[in-house]
């Protein structure tokens, strides 16, 4: 499937399991803004099917594995996971995981490394970073994308 609303309004009508972190992070609130995009509020609804685990995304993974359930991940820690068992991506890409950097105020700590802050971000954000960033495998899959490669896929 290509569409991760769609993909859970179909977990949804069949009461197939689906393990959430239920933890309040940054992983679980885009999997609830999927929901939301889905119109279902997995928790008002009726049966078993939907279960948090209150952990990180490890331990939820661990859980899935184990119940052969449906999970929202992000591909770094899909990528790294070895306890997949029966597990397989249905939807890739549907949880933008975007990572960011920006320069604490200077006027408002003055005790930061200004200067070398600014070296980090332009490195970061520079040619050669954004290369190493697409470059960077894990088992033969590339877990992260740059924003270069993430501007160039948007148009």
């Amino acid at each position: 499937m290509t569409d991760a609303a769609a993909a859970l309004r179909q977990i949804a009508a069949t009461n197939t399991l689906f393990v959430s972190r239920g933890d309040g992070s940054g992983t679980h609130n885009a999997e609830l803004r999927l929901w939301n995009a889905a119109g279902i509020d997995p928790r008002s609804q009726p049966g078993a099917w939907y279960r948090e685990t209150g952990s990180g995304m490890g331990a939820t993974l661990n859980i899935a594995s184990t119940l052969n359930a449906h999970v929202l991940t992000e591909s770094g820690t899909w990528a790294k996971f070895g306890n997949r068992g029966d597990l397989a991506i249905l939807v890739d890409n549907a949880l933008a995981n975007p990572y960011g950097v920006i320069l604490v105020n200077p006027e408002r700590h003055p005790h930061i490394l200004e200067n070398s802050a600014r070296k980090l971000i332009d490195w970061l954000t520079g040619p050669d970073a954004q290369k190493a960033i697409d470059d960077f495998t894990i088992d033969g899959q590339h877990p992260f994308r740059s924003a270069t490669a993430a501007k160039a896929r948007a148009n």
